[in-house]
């Protein structure tokens, strides 16, 4: 956890520093296309998304027109109107580190050389997913995306108070159905998996919009609230309770925070207390005011 802890506050101070977040995010966009180009053309699946989008009408028009579109005009014309909701909705800031990351994207996975890894279809689908998964990941931690329906998945979870990169797995489900009928089912499948595995790396490494909720048993319950509310901006309540085993009075405060704060919060709850006894829950959903920090 004191890993975790560390690792969360690394990340705090390159969002606060834009050189650190630009080279971060260049080397997601580089990590992405050697993606494409690696795992993805070798095992001819579709990454979901805007991209997918892209190489499905590529494809498309390939072997039904025989034409060869470039991958930067078809990716960000798709992305335009997903641009326009970070711009509108999210922040402007976060949109034009996002135009960055797509623009860089699409222009390295049209200039680098396509290199085969495995023929293993399998392999393939797992490990490029969990890349795409991992720079994706890097992205969102800097604040920054690499468009398509992950601008969609931030919008509805800043609007719903929820994780809602689970939806995008739909979208790109339809798409990949879709690149069935028209191509090949095992390539679809296939694509799936790898979408599938990019999403779970997203939910285990991103966790601003998951919530967590802190039962703290303390003889310290003040110093427990200001803790909080120092790291997360979050209140708490305190309950007043009794020890089953001694039958003297205990205070438990009830908290719930954002996950991706969970761990600092903890320290500063250990550091005020250090005998606190502290119960970690994953929330599913909050309804009502929760504060969300901003984007930008």
């Amino acid at each position: 956890m004191l890993g975790s802890n560390r690792r969360e506050e690394r990340i705090n101070k390159i969002r606060s520093y834009m050189p650190l977040r630009i080279i971060a995010v260049t080397f997601a966009s580089f990590l992405m296309a050697v993606n494409i180009n690696t795992f993805v053309h070798t095992g001819g699946l579709l990454p979901g998304g805007a991209s997918g989008l892209t190489l499905l009408l590529q494809e498309a028009a390939g072997t039904f027109l025989g034409i060869k579109l470039p991958y930067t005009l078809i990716n960000t014309i798709i992305n335009a109107v997903p641009v326009y909701i970070g711009y509108r909705y999210i922040g402007k800031k976060f949109t034009l580190l996002s135009c960055y990351v797509i623009v860089l994207t699409s222009v390295l996975a049209d200039i680098l050389p396509s290199y085969s890894v495995t023929q293993d279809t399998l392999l393939i689908s797992i490990f490029g997913g969990l890349i795409n998964g991992f720079a994706i990941s890097l992205c969102l931690l800097m604040d920054a995306t690499s468009g398509g329906t992950d601008f969609i998945a931030i919008y509805l979870s800043e609007k719903r108070g929820i994780d809602s990169f689970s939806i995008p797995l739909v979208i790109n489900a339809c798409i990949l159905i879709a690149a069935g009928l028209l191509f090949n089912w095992d390539k679809a499948l296939y694509s799936i998996l790898f979408q599938f595995a990019s999403t779970s790396a997203v939910r285990v490494i991103y966790r601003k919009y998951q919530q967590a909720t802190f039962f703290i048993v303390t003889n310290k319950p003040k110093e427990i609230c200001e803790a909080i509310s120092r790291i997360s901006n979050h209140g708490a309540t305190v309950l007043e309770g009794e020890g089953s085993y001694e039958h003297c009075e205990r205070n438990v405060v009830y908290s719930v925070v954002s996950g991706a704060e969970s761990g600092r919060v903890i320290r500063a709850v250990k550091d005020a207390d250090g005998e606190a006894f502290v119960n970690v829950l994953k929330t599913e959903r909050v309804i009502g005011r929760f504060y969300q920090r901003p984007t930008d």
